[in-house]
């Protein structure tokens, strides 16, 4: 456009034996044409614009041309549109923890509790590829059209990290578990997944949350106070952040609740001295939904809007979930308890997420760009979600080898319960749709011959403890398959799991006791094998249907390959090989009161009594042994890794994952853990032989929180360091030492 003027300009001026009156005319047509090609050049070569120049000018030239109004409309999630600069408006809000939310068609993965079940980091990180793929695709068909739709961005807020402390809290289906370990590599595969590997250019941006310690209860969360003292709160609640935040988490939300009388949304101790200061954190920080008004209208702690904002500028906010920002910062400019360069910098994180995204430059010069229809649900995509779904479903009970299922011995199923056909039983909370749901009815019908018989029949609800169907039924098949456990509905985020009586959580471990009682009636009436397969996003108390089942699969809400999953397993295509990421305990009166966030009595890190399942428990239907092949040294400074290499041979009948865990038994010391997870991996080994499996472990993975001095220390003394399939299975152990 600007050679088309110039040449234009240039050609009036050659007309030499023009007349006067046209030699004005032209005279100021070419006045005119080099004003607006002038015009032309200057907005091309405005350096905001320019992407061949570093991104914090581009930023912060772009935060010089925005009028204070203009940038108090940017701060909240239904960011305005300013024209005259080309900033169109954002809907900052999306969801992706198990598969592109609320936003159509998209592939759905299990929930985020089974995958952490799987074990599997590099697992993990290949879902939120194809997550951030699928995102990427369905913006792109979004924007062509000109849309502004809420999901349908690229700033994501997952995964969620909180740790599942308390197996009452209904939201820790979302969560990786009770370890801080565990969720911290989970977590960073999945961020990494996300964002992909180029720090410079977000394929989607991640958010860790909820900032901080914020596990329940559901009911009080937007008033409630977490008292935390320095151990726990470094030891536990922050080491996944901190951990995300090493690996590169673009954005980190903070939670409703406050922390020892401190609204985390304007918490300067943990926003701006711990987050940013500290662990060097150089994204966007945003508050929960409505968090920034909890401050003034449930906390309390601040009496006006227009001071809540200020203070959640001056202590870190830089993007706010509802519009208190966009409504009260000139206010709070104005009556001066805030400057204009404390809001610049809350702009600064917020526009470089966006200009890493690709928001100002154009699209076709985006490698994603080309990402649409055939990005999103396809073959690969779904075939990684049955992948998924079988490496998070946990074996708990197999009674005389029952499972693998043969099928040339059996040639009648019986598939029933209130959870064999639910979707909700699939999709867990925070989930998409998808065209292509297999239930377990579908899947096991599928998997079996055309000429086996299979009958399909509700059997019970979740509250008639007198009336089932389908016993009669159960009578007359070779095999019965009972899908019972819990619901979204029953657990759940508060105002969403509308059926749980304590306003999202559990009141105690039990099942419904519909289903106890189905299962008892199926067993009093056949004698023949019965597999229970249990749904649920926690720990439930298996023991009640224990005796009516010859074998228990524990499967999560597994997503959309639900049923040929279970198929997949029952049938012995793929031996099992998930593992608890959660205790589960003999009930509730083991442990401490909900609302202690004191880790004391909590977890396998602390817990000392009898439980149902440990933590990392998780059957196969293969066997495998461990041998040394290198000792780990005897000595250690804090500088040092310890490294033990181990030998793992499949010695059973099918090929199979095992899943390797290295935990740490520390010196004896008031309030150190009993064990933790300090290392893990899967490995896939075929049947009759064996594989080298290594694990490090930086001897500063070891430190521990020092009250007196407020610092981590390593403790010197003696430790062990112990090899096995789960938290109490010591098929190997070590003793070391460590010295200054």
């Amino acid at each position: 456009m600007v050679r088309i003027l110039m040449n234009s300009c240039n050609k009036i001026m050659k007309f030499k034996k023009l007349k006067s009156t046209y030699r004005v005319i032209a005279i100021a047509l070419f006045a005119l044409c080099f004003f607006e090609s002038n015009l032309i050049i200057a907005q091309n070569e405005l350096p905001y614009k320019n992407p061949n120049i570093a991104i914090d000018l581009r930023v912060k030239d772009l935060i010089a041309r925005l009028t204070l109004e203009e940038k108090a409309s940017l701060l909240g999630y239904r960011s305005k549109a300013v024209p005259r600069l080309g900033i169109p408006a954002y809907n900052w809000w999306n969801e992706g923890l198990h598969g592109v939310a609320r936003a159509g068609e998209a592939t759905i993965f299990p929930q985020a509790i089974g995958l952490a079940a799987s074990f599997n980091d590099s697992l993990v990180n290949a879902v939120a590829n194809v997550i951030s793929t699928e995102a990427r695709a369905k913006y792109n068909l979004s924007a062509a059209k000109g849309q502004n739709l809420q999901y349908m961005g690229l700033t994501f807020w997952t995964p969620n990290i909180n740790i599942f402390r308390d197996p009452r809290w209904g939201r820790g289906q979302e969560t990786y578990g009770e370890d801080p370990f565990l969720t911290a590599h989970i977590g960073s595969a999945f961020v990494k997944g996300m964002q992909g590997e180029n720090k410079a250019i977000l394929k989607t941006s991640a958010t860790a949350k909820h900032f901080a310690a914020h596990s329940g209860p559901e009911a009080t969360r937007d008033y409630f106070n977490s008292v935390v003292d320095e151990k726990d709160l470094r030891e536990t609640y922050l080491y996944a952040f901190h951990a995300l935040v090493d690996s590169g988490v673009e954005s980190v939300m903070t939670a409703y609740n406050r922390i020892n009388g401190v609204p985390n949304s304007v918490n300067k101790v943990l926003l701006n001295d711990i987050l940013r200061k500290e662990w060097g954190f150089k994204g966007h920080v945003v508050t929960d939904c409505g968090a920034l008004d909890d401050v003034f209208s449930t906390h309390k702690t601040i009496p006006t809007s227009v001071e809540a904002a200020a203070a959640a500028i001056k202590a870190g906010i830089d993007l706010d979930c509802s519009s208190v920002l966009q409504t009260d910062v000139v206010k709070a400019i104005q009556q001066k308890l805030l400057t204009e360069n404390e809001v610049d910098e809350a702009l600064f994180h917020l526009l470089k997420t966006e200009f890493k995204l690709g928001f100002f430059d154009a699209p076709e010069n985006n490698q994603f760009y080309k990402y649409g229809v055939d990005s999103i649900h396809n073959a690969p995509h779904i075939a990684l979600a049955r992948k998924a779904a079988v490496q998070s479903m946990v074996l708990l009970k197999n009674s005389n080898q029952l499972l693998p299922l043969n099928k040339n011995k059996y040639s009648s199923y019986m598939v029933l319960g209130p959870n064999a056909a639910s979707l909700d039983a699939m999709a867990g909370s925070y989930h998409g749709v998808s065209t292509k749901m297999v239930n377990f009815v579908e899947g096991i019908t599928a998997a079996v011959d055309p000429a086996s018989r299979v009958e399909y029949d509700l059997g019970c609800d979740y509250k008639d403890t007198t009336h089932f169907g389908g016993i009669w039924g159960a009578g007359n098949a070779d095999v019965t398959i009972a899908v019972i456990g819990l619901s979204p509905v029953l657990e759940g985020e508060a105002g969403d799991a509308f059926l749980s009586a304590s306003g999202g959580d559990k009141k105690d471990l039990s099942l419904p006791a519909s289903e106890i009682a189905f299962m008892k009636e199926l067993r009093k009436g056949i004698n023949k094998p019965i597999i229970a397969v249990i749904t649920a996003g926690s720990d439930v108390d298996v023991s009640a249907i224990e005796p009516y089942a010859d074998a228990i699969i524990f499967a999560w809400y597994p997503g959309e390959q639900a049923g040929n999953a279970l198929a997949d397993i029952i049938f012995g295509k793929v031996s099992p090989s998930g593992h608890l990421p959660i205790t589960f305990y003999n009930k509730i009166a083991d442990l401490p009161t909900f609302d202690s966030y004191n880790m004391a009595g909590r977890t396998y890190r602390y817990f000392k009594g009898q439980v149902q399942y440990p933590f990392g428990f998780g059957l196969s239907y293969t066997s495998f042994n461990y041998e040394i092949a290198k000792n780990p040294e005897f000595i250690y400074t804090k500088k040092d890794t310890i490294l033990v290499t181990i030998k793992v041979k499949n010695n059973g009948e099918m090929d199979g994952n095992e899943v390797v865990q290295a935990y740490i038994k520390y010196p004896t010391i008031d309030r150190m853990p009993s064990k933790e997870l300090k290392g893990f991996k899967k490995v896939f080994i075929t049947r009759g032989n064996e594989k080298v499996v290594s694990l490090k472990i930086p001897v500063k993975e070891l430190q521990k929180w020092d009250m007196a001095t407020h610092k981590w220390k390593i403790y010197p003394g003696k430790y062990y360091l112990s090899v096995g399939d789960s938290s109490v299975d010591e098929k190997l152990e070590w003793e070391f030492k460590v010295i200054y």
